[in-house]
């Protein structure tokens, strides 16, 4: 599959328009404050993105940043501006072709930015510790629509536990399944080469984030996916697919439910991207200002990371009020959303945005 991978991603995609389905494809508006930074980007690094989201979270500047999968540069790039001249940004990509892409433009990325804060690897995400990096050096983790890719998703997941800083964070876009999938789709090329075939069933995801370290997942953003090849369609049957977006952190005392200790946080609203409220995940959109009662997972994502200087923390652990309310187990996608889409005529529908 790594060989199918390479193949498909290095000879056969030569630009998104050669895309079959909508999964490797980020069809999310691009907020108006990141427009100017993709616009440096070179159009040679943009014509070859493959990703299904943004990963781009607040208050990167300053921060060293690792992107799984790569490919041609344009996430590495996007983030090197957000992480300025004392920041940095390493790209780990196994494709011979996309690196190439990638490294062609350095110098065209450094006069634009008028510093040179990226270097890009080649290897295989599974085995990150047979590259040159140190243990527990990167404050961000990002990803791309790759780890579907993978063929041993929990080594990926270790790996990036192990690079990370205390109170760091993996913070990627992926695609998910709403089951298990046979086989023959697991298998197939064309469905795996297009980040269907390796996606996870959302549960069995979950669970492996928690055995890696990561007790509690964020879901941060969730769109349905459509298959617009017909012939590609049949295959998959009823199963369907999501985009989303997670966050998960490096902190070892976060619990696997959210229990309540009677604790509560305000935000200052001093993050220039969210000055009226800030977008933890799709369950804490905390407006600036307001006492905002949160479970004691939450209130050490806050507290014990980057965003701790914008906010205020009432309480301690000190009492305990049992199971945190609304803390539940269902499908975390908007399923009426997909059954919307897929009512849509796929012959209407273009492969990318």
């Amino acid at each position: 599959m790594q060989e199918l991978v390479q193949a498909y991603y290095g000879q056969e995609l030569q630009s998104s328009a050669d895309l079959k389905t909508s999964a490797c494809c980020d069809a999310d508006a691009v907020p108006a404050w990141l427009k100017p930074f993709l616009a440096k980007v070179h159009p040679d690094v943009s014509s070859r993105y493959y990703g299904c989201g943004l990963v781009c979270p607040p208050l990167l500047e300053g921060c060293r940043i690792l992107d799984l999968g790569s490919g041609s540069g344009r996430d590495v790039y996007l983030l090197a501006q957000l992480v300025g001249e004392r920041g940095e940004v390493v790209g780990v990509d196994m494709t011979p072709e996309q690196l190439a892409v990638a490294r062609e433009h350095q110098a065209f990325h450094a006069e634009q930015f008028g510093y040179a804060n990226v270097r890009f690897l080649e290897g295989q995400i599974e085995q990150l510790e047979e590259l040159d990096l140190e243990p527990g050096s990167f404050d961000v983790i990002v990803s791309n629509c790759v780890l579907n890719l993978s063929t041993d998703k929990p080594a990926v997941l270790r790996g990036a536990k192990r690079l990370l800083k205390p109170g760091g964070e993996f913070y990627f876009s992926d695609v998910y399944a709403d089951r298990r999938l046979p086989a023959a789709v697991q298998s197939h090329p064309v469905l795996y080469g297009e980040c269907l075939g390796g996606a996870l069933y959302w549960n069995d995801f979950l669970r492996m984030a928690r055995s890696a370290g990561f007790h509690d997942p964020r879901l941060v953003s969730d769109r349905p996916l459509e298959i617009t090849a017909s012939e590609l369609a049949a295959l998959v049957g009823e199963a369907r697919f999501f985009s989303a977006t997670y966050r998960l952190f490096n902190i070892p005392e976060l619990e696997d439910a959210c229990e309540d200790h009677g604790q509560a946080v305000i935000y200052r609203g001093s993050i220039a991207e969210s000055p009226t409220k800030l977008v933890l995940d799709q369950h804490h959109s905390i407006e600036a200002g307001k006492v905002f009662p949160v479970c004691g997972n939450t209130y050490r994502m806050l507290q014990q990371t980057r965003f701790a200087e914008h906010f205020s923390f009432i309480g301690d652990f000190d009492r305990h009020f049992g199971l945190f309310e609304g803390c539940g187990s269902a499908i975390p996608f908007d399923t009426a959303a997909s059954a919307s889409a897929a009512d849509e005529s796929l012959s209407q529908r273009t492969p990318c945005c």
